[in-house]
């Protein structure tokens, strides 16, 4: 295969699909789309997700709790998906990506970056923050005829974190990643 240079596309002869992008910039956006994850992502778990208030009752949840509050109620297995799901894949996505990029810069890779790729490319796949935020806007659609509702800074820090992580995902292409890496010094 030949390589590719910034801003080309490799199509196909025969349909003239695109079969790879070498997108303008992408590490810098892939950096800036990762840090910026990272950021989201620890205030989504700081702040209040939700407020709920039922009569002279209030309580507020935060992200990280919901995992608790399965658990407490029984649902062992579904607090570990949760958690799985929510906390760690996105934690390991932006971690690894961040470990990846960064050292790109200067045209280095850090030791295990191989292996972390590869990581990345399987934690890709069981990364399921749209699904908790259309389940958790199913549950306010319901809960919100019982009290008031009121969405925390987490909350929309959640959704940013959901189009950032997105967008660093797709900003760079994985064979071009593997290109870089493979051609940078370790």
């Amino acid at each position: 295969m030949l390589a590719l240079h910034e801003g080309q596309k490799a199509l196909c002869p025969r349909c003239t699909a695109t079969l790879q992008v070498y997108q303008p910039d992408s590490l810098n956006r892939t950096a800036a789309f990762a840090a910026a994850s990272a950021i989201l992502l620890v205030v989504a778990n700081w702040f209040p997700f939700l407020t709920l208030r039922a009569g002279y009752r209030e309580s507020q949840m935060l992200l990280w709790q919901s995992v608790a509050g399965l658990e407490d109620q029984g649902y062992v297995s579904l607090a570990g998906a949760v958690s799985l799901f929510i906390l760690l894949a996105p934690t390991l996505l932006i971690g690894g990506l961040l470990y990846l990029i960064l050292p790109l810069f200067w045209n280095r890779r850090l030791p295990g970056a191989i292996e972390i790729c590869r990581a990345v490319f399987w934690a890709r796949r069981w990364n399921m923050l749209e699904v908790f935020l259309l389940a958790t806007l199913v549950s306010l659609l319901k809960l919100g005829k019982l009290a008031t509702l009121t969405l925390g800074i987490s909350f929309w820090a959640f959704v940013a974190l959901i189009l950032c992580l997105t967008s660093a995902l797709v900003s760079i292409h994985p064979r071009e990643l593997w290109d870089r890496l493979e051609k940078a010094r370790e």
